[in-house]
């Protein structure tokens, strides 16, 4: 099986772990709060320790391999996480899309229907998850690949949960905060397919793309992620989800790669 395949395999197994994040809300099941701080801590916790073992250290690896030397290839890790960052920050600001807590953000939505301003944002945070599972195996390095899906699918799924259970808070109904959430992860096949496509043209785009996927993860993490959890006063719940997602990574990290 090809590479750019195994990519869009893997990737489309990560995004359809939100989906089964979400089937509680089929049967009425809702979570806490506190709850969702918590899973969502984890999930910002798995996404950084991925940017960090999986993405941007092989990234610094190969560069240094191609180019022999630590510091270009320092520098070529802090310029494409700078670019990945950036790249999620224009989407931000020029995308239409709504947050579930914080409200409309972007271009001017009026016209747009809600539930497209929500399909925008879930699709601004979820590509480059994606992307990052791609770009994983795309390098050729399939241990890091699995690691990198295995990781991102295990944050998904409370990630999935959390979303379909804001829908139903703003009125959605059963099936469709199911179906919605669901869909959020079908971005990361498109994504994945992208990241490995880009780099299996040429090795000396790897390093690239792995640093851009981490910068971009970093930004949705920040941005995102960790002022959700810390909205409502749960920052120590929100904390302790993190450390374990992050730790829980990196054991998958070793033990996979």
């Amino acid at each position: 099986m090809s590479i750019v395949a195994l990519g869009l395999l893997a990737s489309l197994a990560a995004g359809l772990m939100t989906g089964v994040g979400a089937l509680p809300v089929l049967f009425g099941r809702s979570i806490s709060r506190k709850s969702s701080d918590t899973m969502l801590g984890f999930a910002a916790g798995v996404m950084l320790s991925a940017s960090f073992f999986s993405l941007i250290l092989p990234g610094i690896d190969a560069a240094e391999g191609l180019y022999g030397s630590v510091l270009l290839a320092a520098l070529i890790a802090g310029t494409g996480i700078a670019l990945g960052a950036l790249a999620v920050a224009a989407m931000n600001e020029f995308i239409p899309h709504e947050h579930f807590i914080a409200g409309r953000e972007g271009a001017e939505a009026a016209a747009l229907a809600k539930i497209w301003l929500f399909v925008f944002a879930i699709t601004i945070h979820n590509f480059p998850e994606g992307m990052a599972v791609g770009v994983g195996f795309g390098g050729g390095n399939v241990a890091n690949g699995m690691s990198l899906a295995t990781g991102i699918g295990l944050q998904n799924a409370p990630e999935g949960l959390a979303v379909a259970v804001a829908l139903r808070g703003q009125g959605y109904r059963r099936l469709s905060a199911f179906l919605i959430a669901l869909a959020t992860g079908l971005v990361e096949p498109v994504g994945g397919v992208l990241g490995a496509a880009a780099v299996s043209v040429s090795v000396h785009l790897l390093p690239w793309g792995l640093a851009f996927a981490a910068g971009a993860m970093i930004y949705i993490i920040s941005h995102e992620i960790i002022p959700e959890t810390h909205r409502y006063g749960h920052q120590n719940r929100a904390t302790t989800g993190l450390t374990a997602g992050l730790i829980l990574m990196m054991v998958l990290d070793v033990a996979l790669g």
